[in-house]
């Protein structure tokens, strides 16, 4: 397994293949954070995303069914596991426990 660091955008598609319970891939991740965050991303850097993702052991994937409109190419299908869903618990708690921390900031 590589390194255990979850990344801003690394966080980001680790929501979204939660979010999309068994059924993300490339497109619909790279859709979901656009529509989302209002932030554009290529599907190219996605899949480097989904792969780090899947290295780390945070995610894991299966090919799916063959489809005409991917000239008889399958998808791969991505889902969070348990240990995905931890290390983004630990980010929340980590995030949470700093804004505890943040005073509250005046612009008069």
């Amino acid at each position: 397994m590589k390194g255990t660091h979850l990344g801003e955008f690394e966080e980001l598609v680790l929501l979204v293949v939660g979010i999309q319970s068994g059924e993300a891939y490339g497109v619909t991740v790279m859709d979901e954070i656009e529509r989302q965050t209002g932030r554009r991303v290529s599907v190219s850097t996605i899949h480097s995303t989904l792969n780090r993702l899947q290295e780390k052991g945070y995610i894991q994937s299966k090919s799916g069914g063959a489809s005409a409109v991917r000239g008889g190419r399958s998808k791969r299908l991505y889902s969070i596991n348990r240990v995905g869903q931890v290390a983004l618990e630990k980010v929340r708690n980590q995030r949470d426990k700093m804004w505890q921390l943040m005073p509250k900031l005046s612009y008069e």
